[in-house]
């Protein structure tokens, strides 16, 4: 069991650095001519390339070897309210998540000016909403947790959902990045240990990277706060993180009625 888990985060990671060099093998064939690591990195065209075809890769390899079995027998008992309170779920994270990053705001964050970048690019929203979230819980979810709990058996299921999640935090390899994406590891991983399908963990994944999309598109800063965006007031952040809660808390409810063990 050990040994899967290491080989697919170690392929994750691997995957991402083949992605590089065909970017760079394109760019030596196209114009003649190599580009550096900083170049490749400096672009917002190419590191989304970069990340598409590091995601369809993924996507791709994991289901051909199976590493992620998928089936269609989840999306026959046609789970639209799960779909729905997945969504809503999404929704109710937001605020907690952007307190959280700005308590947090001595983490270094590597990547804050890069997703401002891609947000002003056309493809930006395939590549961040889509493809890396389909990616990641194909990979974290459909392989690494699936593979933990088929080993347990039953057993230590928090702790095969709690250390899927701290992997897939740390595969973030940015220290802002880290505690949400660990949070949010928990919670797909609490979904998928429910379903055993990858569906509503796509679906929630999605959502919360489209709102957060959307929300760094409205505000275009990369160190903007909750109590920014509110006008500076901590009572309206405090509320705001309350209302948050109010939805958060019942959407989890409703979707614990409705996955099945």
């Amino acid at each position: 069991m050990v040994k899967k888990v290491v080989w697919y985060v170690l392929l994750f990671i691997v995957i991402q650095y083949v992605a590089v060099g065909l970017v760079f093998l394109g760019n030596l064939v196209l114009n003649g001519k190599g580009v550096t690591l900083e170049q490749i990195s400096s672009s917002t065209t190419q590191m989304l390339l970069v990340q598409g075809i590091f995601g369809v890769a993924c996507v791709a390899l994991f289901l051909g070897f199976r590493w992620t079995p998928v089936s269609e027998h989840y999306w026959n008992t046609k789970p639209f309210s799960v779909i729905f309170w997945c969504i809503i779920a999404a929704v109710g994270t937001i605020a907690p998540s952007m307190w959280l990053q700005s308590a947090l705001d001595f983490l270094p964050d590597f990547a804050g000016e890069e997703l401002l970048d891609f947000i002003q690019h056309r493809w930006g929203y395939l590549v961040i909403c889509i493809l890396t979230p389909l990616a990641e819980e194909v990979i974290f979810r459909g392989a690494v947790l699936r593979t933990m709990l088929e080993h347990w058996e039953g057993r230590k299921r928090w702790t095969a959902i709690i250390i899927s999640a701290l992997l897939f935090g740390l595969a973030h390899m940015n220290p802002a990045q880290i505690p949400h994406a660990f949070l949010m590891g928990v919670l797909l991983g609490w979904l998928y240990e429910r379903s055993r399908s990858l569906i509503p963990c796509v679906v929630l994944h999605c959502a919360n990277n489209t709102i957060a999309y959307l929300m760094t598109a409205a505000y275009p800063a990369p160190d903007i706060t909750l109590r920014d965006v509110l006008g500076g007031s901590q009572r309206a952040e405090w509320m705001a993180i309350a209302f948050s809660l109010m939805i958060l808390v019942p959407a989890l409810y409703q979707l614990s009625l409705r996955l099945k063990r």
